[in-house]
C-alpha cells in the first residue's frame, strides 16, 4: 500500500516533516541515506534541501538526480503526530476507495455526474469540502448509496 503525502515542511539542517492523508506527521532526516546515497549529500546545502517539492504525494523531488519516495519515509521515519483524520481526509478516502472498487476514473465520473474533474480531484485530496448534495450526486454516478452516521462517543 502507498501512502500519499499533503504537506511538507521542513525543520532544521536535514529534516523535514510529511504529513500523510492519514493525518500522520512523520518526522524525517535526510542525512541517514548520505552514505548509503552519496549523491542525496548535496542536500547538505540548505537552499537546495528546502527547494525540494512533494509530487503527487508520492515523492519528494530536488531536482533530476535527487529524489525520495514518500513510503520511505513513512516506513522510516518517526511518528511525531498523529492528528485525527478530518472529515475531508475521511471523504476523500471514501471517494477514492468507492472510484477504484466501481473501476470507473475521474473523467468518467465527472461525465456521469457533471461534476468538473478538477473539483472531483481537490475532494480525493482532501482540500474540497463538498456539499452533501454533491457528494449524493458522486455516489449517483458511482451507483453506490450514500450513508451518512452520527457515532456518539462513549463519555463514560
Amino acid at each position: 500500500m502507498f501512502h500519499k503525502a499533503v504537506k511538507l515542511e521542513y525543520g532544521k539542517g536535514t529534516t523535514f516533516y510529511l504529513t500523510f492523508q492519514t493525518g500522520e506527521v512523520k518526522e524525517y532526516d535526510i542525512s541517514v541515506l548520505f552514505d548509503k546515497y552519496p549523491p542525496l549529500s548535496a542536500l547538505k546545502n540548505r537552499k537546495l534541501f528546502t527547494s525540494g517539492k512533494l509530487m503527487g504525494g508520492y515523492g519528494i523531488i530536488w531536482n533530476d538526480d535527487l529524489d525520495i519516495e514518500t513510503e520511505t519515509v513513512y516506513e522510516d521515519g518517526i511518528t511525531v503526530a498523529a492528528d485525527s483524520i478530518s472529515i475531508n481526509i475521511t471523504v476523500a478516502n471514501a471517494l477514492l476507495a468507492a472510484r477504484a472498487k466501481a473501476n470507473i476514473s475521474q473523467s468518467e465520473l465527472s461525465a456521469k455526474t457533471g461534476i468538473d474533474q478538477a473539483d472531483i480531484s481537490k475532494i480525493e485530496r482532501g482540500i474540497a469540502n463538498p456539499s452533501v448534495a454533491t457528494l449524493k450526486r458522486l455516489a449517483n454516478g458511482l451507483g453506490a448509496e450514500l450513508n451518512v452516521s452520527f457515532d456518539l462517543k462513549d463519555t463514560g
